[in-house]
């Protein structure tokens, strides 16, 4: 990011993997990487004064079925949010979007956050992309959508894109692939 122009990081970067990928937020560990453990990566930089987002989850190795079955479900509720992220639209209609894609396939109370948040000047800003957010979106709004499943002991999968509302939906920041990469 540096090589590129990044002025420095937008927070620190979080690297997570296998039971610890279920932990949202979670902070550097000793805990080694190992075969079939999902690794989420989320990370992001200031260039130009502004904020960047993104996450990503790759597994190691082969996965396991339930492994497949979370990240699939998390991708169709990204698709899904993305589908109807638009002006207009509130943070709870979108959020909704994702979050029935997951509640529908049994994981509902694995998704425990809001699907994005507003970046900026500041990493988190408004607009929310929440089931409290009732506001309408608007052109120029800069929003993650990053939905999430976290099965505690087990692992986690979350895919974060950096989205810019436009006059007639939305221009998707975020170039990196979104299929389960296996390392």
């Amino acid at each position: 990011m540096k090589q590129q122009g990044a002025q420095a990081l937008s927070f620190e970067t979080i690297a997570a993997s296998g039971i610890r990928s279920a932990m949202p937020h979670g902070t550097a560990s000793g805990k080694e990487l190992e075969k079939g453990d999902f690794l989420t990566l989320d990370f992001g930089c200031i260039f130009e004064n502004y904020c960047s987002d993104m996450t990503r989850t790759v597994i190691l190795g082969p996965p396991a079925d339930w492994q497949r079955e979370i990240y699939e479900v998390t991708l169709k509720a990204q698709l899904a949010a993305l589908s109807v992220l638009a002006p207009g639209k509130t943070g709870a209609e979108v959020d909704a979007a994702a979050r029935n894609v997951i509640a529908d396939a049994g994981y509902g109370e694995r998704f425990g956050h809001g699907l994005g948040h507003g970046v900026g000047l500041e990493i988190h800003e408004l607009p929310s992309l929440s089931p409290s957010y009732t506001r309408k979106l608007k052109p120029g709004q800069t929003v993650t959508v990053e939905p999430g499943i976290y099965i505690e002991g087990q692992g986690g999968v979350r895919i974060e894109d950096l989205t810019v509302l436009t006059e007639n939906g939305y221009e998707n920041l975020t170039k990196s692939p979104k299929e389960l990469i296996i390392l």
